[in-house]
Parts: C-alpha cells; sequence; structure tokens
C-alpha cells in the first residue's frame, strides 16, 4: 500500500511539475479549465440568483476537488500546501458550490466563488514558461488581472450590500455599472446609495478604489519597459531598444529577442 501511494505521489508530481509532454498537456488542459470556470462564475453572477439547477456547479465543485487532492498528494510539504492562501480559497469556492444543496443560495455565496480569480495569478506561471511575447508584456498583463480582480470583488461585495436594501442594484450587472462609475469618478447619479451603510461602502471606494484603480489603469497604458538595473546609477525600467540609459549615459546590453514591438 505505501509503495502504491509512493509511486502515484511521484507520477502525480512529475505531471503537475515536470518538462514531459503529458505534463505540458495536463497543465494546460487545467489552464484552460481554470479560464472557463473564472469566465463562469463571472457570467454566473449576473444570473437570476434563485435559480434552482445547479448541476454545473456540482461538476465544477469535483473537478476542483479532485485536482485540490492530486495537488495536495504531489506537494513536496503538503500541509505547508494545505494552508496555502490560494488552496483555502479553492476548498472555500468548492463548499459554496456544493452549499446551496443543502442550504439556501445565499447572496454572499457569489462573492466567495469570486475567490476562484485568485486563480487567475496560478495562470501566470504556465503562460510565462510557454509564450515569450506574455514574457514581454507581463508587466501589463498582470496590472489588467489585478484590475479584473479588483474591480469584479468590489463589485460582489457592493450586489451582497445592496440587492436587497437598494430599489436600483437588481442584479449584478447594476453593481457593476455601479462600481465602474464610482471608480472611474464619473458618476452618473442613476445609482445612488440609500442607506448609511451604502454611503460608508461608496465613501471606502472612493478613498482606497479610485487611487488603486488609476495607477493599475495607468500601468496598463503607459509606454511599455524592460526591466534591467543600470549597472551605473541604479535605473531599472529602459525602452526595450534602449542602448544608452535616460538618466546617465551608459552603454547598456540588455538581452531581447528580437521581436519587440
Amino acid at each position: 500500500m505505501a509503495d502504491r501511494l509512493k509511486t502515484l505521489r511521484s507520477l502525480l508530481r512529475e505531471l503537475y511539475f515536470g518538462n514531459s509532454k503529458k505534463a505540458r498537456i495536463l497543465r494546460y488542459i487545467l489552464l484552460v479549465f481554470d479560464i472557463i470556470t473564472i469566465g463562469y462564475f463571472i457570467v454566473s453572477s449576473m444570473l437570476d440568483p434563485d435559480r434552482i439547477h445547479h448541476e454545473l456547479d456540482y461538476v465544477i465543485a469535483a473537478v476542483l476537488l479532485l485536482d485540490y487532492m492530486a495537488r495536495f498528494m504531489a506537494a513536496e510539504k503538503p500541509l505547508q500546501y494545505a494552508f496555502n492562501f490560494t488552496s483555502l480559497a479553492d476548498i472555500v469556492v468548492v463548499v459554496s458550490l456544493i452549499a446551496p444543496a443543502f442550504f439556501e443560495n445565499f447572496a454572499f455565496l457569489r462573492v466567495i466563488r469570486m475567490l476562484r480569480l485568485l486563480r487567475s495569478y496560478h495562470l501566470l506561471k504556465e503562460l510565462r514558461q510557454a509564450s515569450a511575447w506574455f514574457r514581454r508584456n507581463e508587466e501589463i498583463i498582470q496590472s489588467a488581472i489585478n484590475l479584473i480582480v479588483f474591480v469584479f470583488v468590489v463589485t460582489a461585495v457592493v450586489y451582497v450590500a445592496e440587492h436587497d436594501r437598494n430599489d436600483a442594484i437588481n442584479n449584478y450587472l447594476d453593481a457593476l455599472y455601479f462600481t465602474v462609475t464610482t471608480l472611474t469618478t464619473t458618476g452618473f447619479g442613476d445609482i445612488t446609495m440609500t442607506d448609511s451603510g451604502g454611503r460608508l461602502l461608496t465613501v471606502l471606494i472612493m478613498i482606497f478604489g479610485v487611487a488603486l484603480f488609476l495607477r493599475l489603469v495607468q500601468t496598463i497604458f503607459r509606454p511599455a519597459k524592460v526591466h534591467y538595473p543600470c549597472p551605473d546609477c541604479g535605473l531599472s525600467r529602459h525602452d526595450p531598444d534602449a542602448v544608452h540609459c535616460k538618466h546617465c549615459g551608459r552603454v547598456l546590453n540588455i538581452p531581447t529577442e528580437g521581436e519587440w514591438g
């Protein structure tokens, strides 16, 4: 029994962390599954909260649980993996998917399912290894992912806090609309908070959210740079085709793959 378990762990480690063709295929399959489930949770959060058919939720929960168990067995330090924040988030998501079978499908479960967005950070490692284009644009893509995660999590909080209190917020899309208009300081005024709790939430979004939102947008749209510390002055960000450091004039030898642009 112990030998079989050891063999199984070795096989799982090879599949999850190895460089064989089978390992890469499995990781790409899981990569596609992660993208699909993230998209599904975003779209499903806009559907009727009282829907009764949850078969797809149960299928996703089963796959997530199997993946979690396989990663747990493949980990060098299983207990450390079990208490990793992303792993705990996956377990919470699984529970949120199964819970409606036993309890009412409370709205707060939609916020919990948004934790699945954290898996998007796990995708970065695979994409970094697989794509030269991704490596060149990693900072922009990372900022875009941070922006998406931030907006959708804040939207989920707004929806849960206000959908029963505010007649103007009837679904997730209404909450998304209010969140984006608040973060961009557009503030059309067609959706406003009518209770003290909602107004306090709006103040928090304005104070903390607007600054972060603008920072992330700025990172996405600023000119592409490469990370290469200058040996003399330490300037770490340069144009991809830079020959000299803009601060001190030092001749630079920035490694490239000849595919910028």
